[in-house]
């Protein structure tokens, strides 16, 4: 198993993640900054907050949840969902 972390950035910087792989699976732990986001998966994503908050319109939706620390949704494989950061949030995606 690959010890090697993989750090992106996405947005002008405005969101960074360090990806990882170990017995659970392939994760990223990351920081987003104030914002408006649009992210796209190509594989099941469950997104758990660790700190702040975010505002998700998750596909298929018409209104926008806010999911706070200790909070997770799921967005299914090649989905696009929308991101509203009112704080600096951090999050942790797990992908199957």
């Amino acid at each position: 198993m690959s010890t090697e972390l993989t750090v992106n950035s996405y947005f002008n910087d405005q969101v960074k993640s360090i990806g990882l792989q170990n017995d659970e699976g392939t994760s990223t732990v990351g920081v987003m900054a104030i914002g408006e986001y649009e992210f796209g998966t190509s594989q099941r994503e469950y997104m758990s907050v660790i700190s702040g908050a975010l505002t998700v319109k998750l596909p298929d939706q018409q209104d926008w949840q806010t999911f706070s620390k200790g909070d997770t949704f799921i967005v299914e494989a090649n989905q696009k969902f929308n991101v509203k950061v009112a704080e600096t949030t951090a999050y942790l995606c797990r992908y199957e």
